[in-house]
C-alpha cells in the first residue's frame, strides 16, 4: 500500500488546498462550523463552490460565521442547522432533516481535556462528543452519502490518540479514576478506528472515511487547560486555524484520496506508524487495528440502541 503524499506540507492553508478545485453542485455538512479550524475547513469548501451546511450548538454563532463566509468566498449557498452531538435527539433530527445527497461529512466538532462530565445516557463527555455523537450522525446520514457515489467522511482525530487506545472495559470510567487526557485519547483513537471500519463496512457505497490530525492550534478547544500550558509547546509546531483546517480540506477535496480511505494523516500527508509516544507526528498501531474497529463499531450501536 502506497502512502499518500502531495506538494503540501505543514504551512499550506485550507484555501491553498482547495485552490483549483471546483465542487459546484456537491453539498457538505461541517459540524463544529462556528469556531476555530471548523470556520476555516468551512470557508475552505464554501470557496470551492460547494454548498456548505453549518452543524452548530449555537445557531447565532453559526449564522455570524455563515455571513463571514459569504461575504469572503461570494458563495451563498451556506445553512447553519442546530446539532448537539451529546443529545441523541438532536443527531436524529439533524439526519432525518437532511434531503438529497451529500458528498462530503467533516467530522470536526470536539472537546479536549474537559473536566469528568457525563451525558444524560452516563456516557463520558468527550467519548460521547468527539465519537458516538459523530458515529450516529455518520450512520443517520448513510443513505444521504451513498446517494452521492463518492462520498467522503473527513474524521478530525488528533496525535492525543496516542495517550490512550479504546478501554473497551471501561469507556466512561466506571471502574478507574478519571484522567482529562486519557478520556481525550480515547476519543481520538475512537475516531481512527471509526474511520478505518466505515470505509469497510461502506465499500459497497462508495464511502470513504479518512482521520487526521490538525497540528496544535490555539483555538477555543483548550479552553479546559490551564493558563499557560501552552507554553511548553514548541513554537514551530504551533499552527495558525488556516494552516490546521488544511488537512480536513485536504481529505474533503483532493484527488490524491479518490477511492482511498481508512488512512490517518498530518501536515498533508499520510502519517507514519509510530511504536511509542510522539505528541507531535505519526499514528499508533492500535488505531488501525481491525478487530478494534469492529470491535468499536458494535459497542457504539448497542451504547446508542439503548436510547431509541
Amino acid at each position: 500500500m502506497t502512502a499518500i503524499t502531495t506538494d503540501f506540507g505543514f504551512a499550506s492553508t485550507a484555501a491553498e488546498v482547495a485552490s483549483g478545485i471546483d465542487l459546484t453542485g456537491r453539498r457538505a455538512v461541517v459540524t463544529g462550523a462556528s469556531s476555530g479550524i471548523g470556520v476555516e475547513t468551512a470557508r475552505a469548501l464554501a470557496g470551492t463552490g460547494a454548498e456548505v451546511t453549518l452543524a452548530v450548538r449555537d445557531i447565532a454563532a453559526g449564522e455570524r460565521t455563515a455571513k463571514d463566509i459569504a461575504a469572503t468566498t461570494g458563495n451563498q449557498a451556506l445553512h447553519v442547522v442546530h446539532l448537539d452531538l451529546t443529545d441523541p435527539a438532536s443527531v436524529a433530527d439533524f439526519a432525518a432533516g437532511w434531503q438529497g445527497p451529500l458528498h462530503v461529512l467533516v467530522n470536526n466538532a470536539g472537546v479536549m481535556a474537559c473536566p469528568e462530565q457525563y451525558t444524560a445516557q452516563g456516557w463520558e463527555l468527550q467519548f460521547a462528543t468527539n465519537h458516538l455523537g459523530h458515529f450516529a450522525l455518520a450512520n443517520g446520514l448513510h443513505d444521504a452519502l451513498a446517494a452521492d457515489g463518492a462520498a467522503r467522511i473527513v474524521v478530525v482525530s488528533s496525535t492525543g490518540h496516542q495517550l490512550s487506545p479504546v478501554v473497551f472495559d471501561d469507556v466512561n470510567f466506571a471502574f478507574r479514576a478519571y484522567d482529562p487526557w486519557l478520556a481525550y485519547g480515547q476519543s481520538k483513537t475512537a475516531n481512527v478506528l471509526f474511520a478505518v471500519e466505515a470505509t469497510r463496512r461502506w465499500a459497497d457505497d462508495n464511502i470513504t472515511a479518512n482521520a487526521l490530525t490538525p497540528g496544535v492550534i490555539q483555538t477555543n478547544l483548550q479552553r479546559h487547560l490551564d493558563d499557560g500550558s501552552m507554553d511548553t509547546v514548541p513554537a514551530e509546531v504551533i499552527k495558525s486555524v488556516e494552516q490546521g483546517a488544511a488537512n480536513s480540506v485536504l481529505l474533503a477535496t483532493s484527488p490524491l484520496l479518490d477511492g482511498i480511505g481508512g488512512r490517518y494523516f498530518d501536515d498533508c500527508k499520510e502519517a507514519e506508524t509510530v511504536d511509542r509516544l510522539t505528541y507531535f507526528r505519526g499514528v499508533a498501531p492500535f488505531a488501525f487495528d481491525p478487530e478494534g474497529a469492529q470491535r468499536l463499531w458494535t459497542l457504539s450501536e448497542s451504547l446508542l440502541a439503548n436510547t431509541r
